[in-house]
């Protein structure tokens, strides 16, 4: 019923730019929060980015003054700026979105199949 779609991946140059985009589709009343997670071979996957209804964000040490997250609520949709790519930035990049189906009810969190985002050096 309800589905996170994420696009914008690909390959790119260290130092290039990359916007990554999710749309969340569905029954949806609303969504609370909405965020980047990436995970690399091998490792755990952590927070990029987040951000709330309210617009307030959060970002991982290691993405801070180059990533920007923002969000379009009318669209349900997330997005991810990323410059100044480096090397270590490769891996995949899933959207993740709390949400509610109802006006009163529990929150669920959703996640995307994730974008393969790859930069070289």
């Amino acid at each position: 019923q309800v589905q996170l779609v994420e696009s914008g991946g690909g390959l790119v140059q260290s130092g290039g730019s990359l916007r990554l985009s999710c749309a969340a589709s569905g029954s949806i009343f609303s969504i609370s929060v909405m965020a980047w997670y990436r995970q690399s071979s091998g490792k755990q996957r952590e927070l990029v980015a987040q951000i709330t209804d309210g617009g307030g964000t959060i970002y991982g040490d290691s993405v801070k003054g180059r990533f920007t997250i923002s969000r379009d609520n009318a669209k349900n949709t997330v997005y991810l700026q990323m410059n100044s790519l480096k090397p270590e930035d490769t891996a995949v990049y899933y959207c993740n979105a709390l949400l509610r189906v109802q006006p009163v009810g529990p929150s669920y969190s959703y996640w995307g199949q994730g974008t393969q985002v790859t930069v070289s050096s």
